[in-house]
């Protein structure tokens, strides 16, 4: 029989499931893992990316509102996003880089 710790269980989450972390100057900006969010973000998240295939959807709006609502503190995502500075290009990327980290499991997408 296998035995293993609480925190054997977190280690291996966090490895999974963790963020996904933007250096930012001397800040690093943590994007959290969809499961590592409470149901009801998830559930907006969901809803965000279902709008974003619209025709007429505001793809830098709604990417802005994605990263407010993965990011592990509103001031990090303000922060990143008065960085972006509107730039629809960097957007796309910080979230297609979100999106892939987060859907093959990697612990981090900054450099190790």
């Amino acid at each position: 029989m296998a035995s293993f710790s609480l925190d054997d269980i977190r280690t291996a989450a966090e490895a999974k499931y963790g963020s996904t972390d933007i250096e930012l100057g001397d800040t690093t900006i943590r994007l959290l893992n969809p499961l590592r969010l409470p149901k009801a973000a998830r559930t907006e998240l969901a809803q965000l990316q279902e709008r974003m295939g619209g025709e007429d959807a505001d793809q830098e709006e709604l990417l802005s509102e994605a990263i407010r609502l993965v990011a592990e503190h509103p001031k990090a995502a303000d922060k990143l996003l008065q960085a972006v500075n509107g730039d629809l290009a960097l957007l796309a990327e910080i979230f297609d880089r979100y999106g892939r980290a987060t859907q093959v499991g990697e612990a981090s997408a900054s450099r190790d």
